[in-house]
C-alpha cells in the first residue's frame, strides 16, 4: 500500500508543467487585457501637448473599440468570459458587506469571508474601468472636435484621472494579494493558466480569435499611421515656421 502511494507520488511529481496547471484565462481576454491596458498607458502619456495629440486619438479610439470587443465576447462568448459573472459578484457585495459587519461585530457569527471581498474588489475594479470607458472616449472625441469649450476639457481630464485611480487601485490589490498568497497572481494573464492540480476551468484557448483581435489592433494602427504623415509634417512646418518668426 505504501510502495504504491510512494509510485503514485513520484509519477506526480515527473508530470509535466502544462499538466500540473490549469488554464483559467482564454486568449482573447488577455490580449484585450493587455491592449486595454497599453492603449491606455499611451494614451495618459500623450494627453498633453499637440506633438502627441493624433497618437492619443488612435489610442483612445482603440480603447473605444476594445470595449466593443468586451462587450460582444462577454455576451456572446464562453460562459467563464461573460460580463454576467462579474455584476453576479458585484450583486453580492451588500450581503457580503452586512454579514462582514456582523462578524465583526459578533464574532459568536462566524469569520469574515475575506476571500469572497477580494473577489468583490476585483470585479468591481474591472466593472469600474469598462465603465469609465464610454465617458472617457466620447469626451475625448467631443473634445477633439472642439465641442463643448473648456468644461468639457475638464471633464475628460477629470475622467481619465479617475481611470487612472482605478487602475492604480487595480494594481496595488493584485500586488498585495500576491503578497499575502505568495504567488504572483499576475501571471495568469500572461500564461492563461495558474498552479494545481485539476480540470482546466477554460476547455478552449480561442487563440484564432485573439489573433484576429490583434491583428485587427493593429491593422487600424498603420492605417492610423498613413494617414498621418501629411498632418504631423504639417504641424512640424509650422512650428518651425513660429519657431524662426520668434527668434
Amino acid at each position: 500500500m505504501n510502495a504504491s502511494t510512494s509510485l503514485e507520488t513520484s509519477a506526480a511529481s515527473a508530470r509535466p508543467l502544462a499538466q500540473r496547471t490549469r488554464r483559467v484565462v482564454d486568449a482573447p481576454t488577455r490580449v484585450f487585457h493587455w491592449l486595454f491596458a497599453l492603449s491606455f498607458l499611451g494614451a495618459y502619456l500623450t494627453a498633453d501637448g499637440e506633438r502627441w495629440r493624433l497618437l492619443h486619438v488612435t489610442l483612445g479610439y482603440t480603447m473605444a473599440g476594445l470595449l466593443g470587443f468586451r462587450v460582444v465576447y462577454g455576451l456572446l462568448g464562453p460562459r467563464q468570459a461573460r460580463l454576467s459573472l462579474l455584476l453576479r459578484k458585484l450583486a453580492g457585495g451588500p450581503q457580503w458587506v452586512r454579514s462582514s459587519l456582523s462578524a465583526v461585530r459578533n464574532p459568536a457569527v462566524g469569520a469574515v469571508n475575506w476571500r469572497q471581498g477580494q473577489y468583490l474588489l476585483m470585479a468591481l475594479a474591472v466593472v469600474s474601468l469598462l465603465a469609465l470607458v464610454l465617458p472617457l472616449t466620447l469626451s475625448g472625441y467631443a473634445t477633439y472636435n472642439e465641442w463643448g469649450g473648456d468644461w468639457l476639457e475638464e471633464l475628460h481630464e477629470f475622467v481619465g484621472n479617475t481611470f487612472l485611480l482605478v487602475v492604480l487601485g487595480h494594481l496595488a490589490l493584485i500586488a498585495g494579494l500576491s503578497w499575502l498568497r505568495r504567488k504572483n497572481l499576475a501571471m495568469n494573464m500572461l500564461s492563461g493558466r495558474v498552479e494545481g492540480a485539476g480540470p482546466d476551468l477554460v476547455q478552449r484557448n480561442h487563440g484564432l480569435l485573439a489573433t484576429l483581435l490583434l491583428v485587427a489592433v493593429l491593422a487600424f494602427w498603420a492605417w492610423e499611421w498613413q494617414q498621418a504623415p501629411q498632418g504631423l509634417v504639417s504641424g512640424a512646418s509650422t512650428h518651425s515656421i513660429h519657431a524662426d518668426d520668434d527668434d
